[in-house]
């Protein structure tokens, strides 16, 4: 997907209720978006936004011999980590979250990454701020505080599994080492702790989550025997439906980005020609929670309605404002709906998988405070999200929650797009 060119603030509606996040905090939305702009619909009431207080910065840091066994992002520069140790009660327990981005399908799209974050540690920002799943505040993040969490920075433009020859485009270099990203970083975590966990969650968002889904057994083969160990994938339940064009239109993007970047390799062999998250899922043994809303916002844009199936743009407001779809569009949304919980039946009977599938117009959800855990923050049976998730992962209960159809929620955060 192309990276749009947004630097303004980002503005939320919840039901009629609007909260600014600022640009650079937001960049998982806005690179797995197309080109677009956002604007602001009424005044901002900060009384209402619900943020930690002055959260600490977490300084990046750069693989230091990434360079020499080829571990390097799209423009060969060294990949980075944000780590923030663990105290107390969890001191051995590690909670790591691979960022998303969307993915790059094309020569030309994977190069025009090499000027961003997405595609250069040179572009990354130097410190960042940890919230939602990542945040150490015990109100914001009540099971998951004080562990060593772990911000893995995503440059490769195929969900760490990239392994292909250097390719030139436009007399410049391209470097397709997204699996090799995922090792270096994982000898680099091992070293300072992580081979010592008594705990760990291995989690993600979109592209990332995908990340989480194609390496989490990997993962658990790294760890002690003894640790608890599990993954968390975040609005990476991608379908493999058609458009309203009747195209399959993202299994001929995933069958490029799988060409292009040697993808194929990290793959198991029925995920080869897809990486459909619902192949992807059948074969990880290590317990898995999934969490993504029943109208993801993404999907909707990019695999149900992508420009290239809506010539005469009828899909064009109902895109942008769930609540701007007539009522042919709603019922096409919940056949899709239907569509996501179908393909998740099956995993509906994991004993040891866990999910939360909200019907909210939102994409990823874990990794900020007001989606995540707040008093404001989305709920099914009364339970937030980071709630959903603790009982998972502490055996507290089983949770496979799935939400009534939209517009039943009146806890949601729907997106609007200006």
């Amino acid at each position: 997907m192309p990276n749009p060119r947004l630097r303004s603030s980002v503005w939320w509606r919840k039901w009629g209720k609007e909260i600014a996040i600022g640009a650079a905090g937001f960049t998982i939305f806005l690179l797995a978006l197309k080109s677009t702009s956002w604007k602001k619909e009424s005044d901002l009431d900060l009384n209402r936004v619900s943020i930690q207080s002055d959260p600490a910065l977490i300084d990046l840091t750069l693989l230091p011999n990434a360079k020499d066994r080829g571990a390097v992002c799209l423009d060969g520069s060294p990949p980075g980590y944000h780590l923030q140790k663990g105290f107390g009660s969890g001191s051995n327990s590690w909670l790591l979250h691979i960022e998303g981005g969307g993915w790059c399908d094309t020569l030309a799209s994977c190069s025009s990454r090499k000027v961003t974050a997405l595609g250069s540690s040179d572009h990354m920002d130097h410190q960042v701020s940890f919230s939602g799943i990542l945040s150490d505040g015990k109100s914001q993040n009540p099971d998951f505080f004080n562990w060593n969490k772990v911000k893995i920075r995503y440059c490769d433009g195929a969900s760490l599994a990239g392994n292909m020859e250097n390719e030139a485009q436009n007399g410049t270099t391209l470097f397709f080492k997204g699996q090799l990203i995922w090792e270096a970083i994982m000898d680099e975590l091992l070293s300072v702790g992580l081979a010592n966990a008594r705990q760990a969650l291995l989690s993600g968002c979109s592209a990332g989550g995908l990340a989480t889904l194609i390496h989490c057994d990997d993962f658990r083969e790294l760890l002690p025997k003894g640790a608890t160990v599990k993954c968390l994938a975040d609005a990476a339940f991608f379908l493999d439906e058609k458009d309203v064009s009747g195209k399959p239109s993202m299994r001929s993007f995933y069958h490029d980005v799988v060409a292009i970047q040697g993808v194929a390799k990290s793959l198991h062999k029925d995920c080869i020609l897809r990486m459909e998250s619902s192949q992807v899922i059948k074969n990880i043994k290590t317990p898995l929670f999934l969490v993504n809303p029943a109208y993801d916002f993404w999907q909707i844009q990019n695999v149900l309605a992508p420009s290239s199936s809506d010539p005469h743009h009828y899909w064009l407001k109902c895109k942008l404002n769930i609540q701007n779809c007539d009522p042919s569009q709603i019922e096409i949304l919940q056949g899709f709906r239907t569509a996501l919980l179908n393909a998740l039946s099956d995993f509906q009977h994991n004993k040891d998988g866990g999910m939360f599938i909200n019907s909210c117009f939102i994409h990823c959800q874990t990794w900020m405070a007001n989606t995540w855990h707040s008093p404001k923050s989305p709920r099914i049976g009364n339970k937030t999200i980071a709630e959903a998730v603790g009982d998972w992962f502490f055996d507290r209960r089983a949770v496979k929650e799935i939400d009534c159809p939209y517009p039943c929620n009146p806890t949601c955060y729907n997106m609007v797009f200006g």
